[in-house]
Order: C-alpha cells, then structure tokens, then sequence
C-alpha cells in the first residue's frame, strides 16, 4: 500500500512539474500568434484602403512577426530537445521510407490513429478541418485525411 501511495505521490508531483513548463511558455507562443494576425489584418486593410507604400509597409511588418515567431520557436525546439525525442517509429507492414514533399499523397495507412500527433505539444501550427498532423519516420507531415495529400512537410523534425 506505501510502495501505491508513493508511486502516485511521485507521478502528481512529476505531471505539476510538467504542466508548468509548458504554460510558462504558452503566454509567448499567444503573443506571437496574435503579432502575426494583427499584421495580417493590417496587411488587408491596406490593401483594401491604403495605398501601395501602405501595402509595402504592411508586407514588411507581417514578414518580420512571421520571422519572429519562427526564430522563438527554433529557440523553443533547441532549448527542448528532449520533448523532439520521440519514441522509435514503427511504420506500417512494408513501410520503407523516402522524403516526401507538398503535395505527395499517402497511402492511410500512414495516416491511420496511430500516427497522428498532437501539434500543440510540438508547437505546430493548428490543424484545421480536415488536416491531421502526421509522424512519418523522423518527418512531421500536415495531411488531408480524406485526400491523403501532403499539405505541409516538416523533414528531420525528430531527433
């Protein structure tokens, strides 16, 4: 009953521990995200009403918050390598893997449950209805589930 209670005791302290680590950086990645919409509304309100140096302008903004949240989350994957760790992959009976590309088209095997991640553990963009993202080998791919096609390819994701 002690070695029960102890186990458990353990594992509420080491999830807590967890928990908090990641919500440390969510009010970062929010930020961010937020950046990046906010310019591209401006970059449509421009478009809509300004004139082209307004549009420029706007363009600019919008690729440095894009740069921005692509530089934090490279500091994110070099300071966390541990959560890119991920387990062996074991592909499906006759899996030989070749570097696939946007638009390549995946057999479902390869998109079945099994394979399907979760992105924001990873800090991926959200997937939005129908697109699943997908671990193949050390790739982390964003398919079409109904198509099969390859919207968005991440290779050498893993460690």
């Amino acid at each position: 009953m002690r070695k029960f209670f102890l186990s458990g005791l353990i594992a509420v302290t080491a999830a807590t521990g967890l928990a908090g680590t990641v919500n440390a950086q969510t009010p970062e990645l929010r930020h961010n995200r937020q950046e990046v919409r906010e310019q591209q509304r401006d970059l449509r309100d421009a478009q809509r009403y300004g004139n082209r140096h307004d549009v420029r302008d706007a363009r600019k903004d919008l690729r440095e918050a894009r740069q921005e949240q692509r530089e934090d989350w490279r500091d994110y994957r070099r300071t966390n390598r541990d959560v890119f760790h991920g387990p062996a992959y074991v592909g499906p009976r006759g899996y030989r893997y070749r570097p696939v590309a946007t638009g390549y088209r995946l057999q479902p095997a390869y998109y079945g449950s099994r394979y399907v991640i979760d992105g924001n553990r990873y800090r991926l963009p959200r997937a939005t209805g129908v697109n699943r993202w997908v671990r193949y080998g050390n790739d982390v791919l964003l398919v079409n589930s109904r198509t099969g096609r390859v919207v968005t390819a991440h290779n050498g994701f893993f460690w």
